[in-house]
């Protein structure tokens, strides 16, 4: 079994997590006319927005309650209430979801009655709006348990408990946060194949996709799952959940509703999509299209072609837990070996599924020192400067990417992202080889003659 090897260091000295509130704060932004607020102060807010607006290359409709050090002291429900009451106003949105922060949270204050509070008595004001509160504080978790803290709050809320008719054709899908927007839409295409219908909570494929809305400024998400598609999730025949920390949403939304659901740990790799695809007949009753066979026919091919670029080569990954078994699992599954594995935090059980020796808990420069020798750099963007300095490439992956376009555009689940991910990572090793010369080829090619017409020379001994 993967040993789990606790955190060493006091202090993050070159960072690898992002905050709970940013990972809630991005699952808000996957629901329609929706934003997302910071119960805290503006330092708080600004940085993750910067983080996403770089990573997406989008305008993100994130607001802050702007705590002030009064506040901090007194209690912060006045400056929750002015800030949904603005937002309501100004925006008038469907969904507003609170992001709490570390400042508020040490204060141990009581959100859930503050906001019943501001409810109650702002009612009026407030028709018309859903308001979900997610505890997210920054000294615990990462953006992982923030996506999964959102979703479920947003199931809690706003789903209709008990039993519901269940529309046959309906499926219901919790994606997790490390799916790109490119993995959610392809995600939709493939089961809307098999002739069934995906609601998708959250769904950043249609929230941050890179598209324009008409001549208009929106100062909410333009795009996403609808409150009224969350209301009826438990008419849904069957839900799916990608990622162990999409567990307890689907735990959830099956005690609420019955709901069943099933966990896929990862969507990436031959074996899990051929479990996905089964599923999803068995669902139908429908058997697998021709595109779907095709692209698995496809998949064959590259794993064919990809293992001679692969097999024998040490990875080092740094990633939130459910990331790094997802790149891991597919890593080996090509004959590669995880020389350093580095995570977030240790709570998730999915680190001990992770196919490496031991799994350490820290930062990147936890996994500069444990990189040494590796072929390969697999992290976020600010991991550049440590590859640089060993001298290894960096395949970006994971949250922040800022330093290349298209990365929500890029592919990494079930058949066709799997074959996308094997040509990425082959294309990267192919670019470091060096072209054999006639040199190198021939040691003696360049050996000196010796010269012949020169007399020998005798020596007196």
């Amino acid at each position: 079994m993967t040993r789990i090897l606790p955190q060493t260091r006091s202090a993050a000295v070159n960072p690898l997590k992002s905050s709970q509130p940013l990972g809630a704060a991005l699952a808000f932004l996957g629901v329609s006319s929706a934003i997302p607020l910071f119960h805290g102060s503006q330092g708080c807010t600004s940085f993750a927005l910067v983080l996403l607006v770089r990573h997406f290359k989008e305008v993100i409709p994130l607001q802050t309650t702007a705590m002030d050090e009064v506040a901090t002291i007194l209690g912060g429900m006045g400056h929750l209430e002015e800030a949904i009451l603005n937002l309501k106003t100004r925006t008038n949105p469907k969904l507003i979801g609170i992001c709490t922060t570390a400042l508020v949270e040490t204060r141990s204050e009581d959100f859930a009655r503050d906001l019943s509070n501001i409810k109650m008595l702002r009612a009026r004001e407030l028709a018309g709006t859903e308001i979900v509160l997610a505890n997210t504080p920054d000294f615990d978790g990462a953006i992982e348990e923030g996506w999964a803290r959102a979703v479920t709050a947003m199931i809690q809320r706003i789903t209709l408990r008990g039993e519901q008719a269940r529309q046959s054709k309906k499926i219901a899908i919790l994606p997790g946060w490390n799916l790109t927007v490119a993995d959610i839409e392809h995600l939709r295409e493939t089961v809307e194949s098999f002739g069934l219908k995906a609601v998708i909570l959250p769904d950043l494929s249609g929230s941050l996709d890179g598209t324009v809305p008409d001549d208009r400024w929106v100062p909410t998400s333009y795009g996403g799952t609808t409150v009224k598609d969350i209301q009826e999730l438990g008419t849904a025949m069957q839900c799916i959940a990608i990622g162990e920390h999409m567990r307890r949403p689907a735990e959830v939304l099956q005690g609420l509703t019955g709901v069943p659901y099933a966990l896929f740990q990862s969507l990436t790799g031959l074996t899990d999509t051929d479990r996905f695809v089964s599923l999803l007949s068995s669902v139908s009753g429908a058997s697998a299209p021709a595109r779907i066979r095709r692209r698995r026919s496809q998949l064959q091919d590259a794993l064919l072609d990809g293992h001679f670029h692969l097999s024998g080569k040490k990875i080092a990954i740094a990633a939130e837990p459910d990331q790094l078994y997802q790149l891991a699992t597919f890593f080996t599954g090509m004959g590669a070996e995880i020389a350093a594995a580095v995570t977030t935090t240790g709570t998730s059980k999915i680190l001990e599924k992770v196919p490496a020796e031991q799994v350490q808990v820290g930062d990147l420069g936890d996994l500069e020192a444990l990189a040494a020798g590796a072929d390969l750099l697999v992290t976020h963007s600010h991991g550049r400067q440590a590859a640089e300095r060993l001298g290894i490439p960096l395949m970006r992956a994971g949250f922040p990417i800022f330093d290349r376009l298209g990365s929500q555009h890029r592919l990494t689940t079930l058949y066709q992202g799997t074959r996308d991910l094997i040509f990425d990572v082959a294309n990267i090793f192919q670019a470091r080889q060096h072209a054999p010369t006639p040199q190198s080829l021939d040691p003696f090619r360049n050996r000196e003659v010796p010269d012949d017409s020169r007399p020998p020379t005798f020596s007196r001994h």
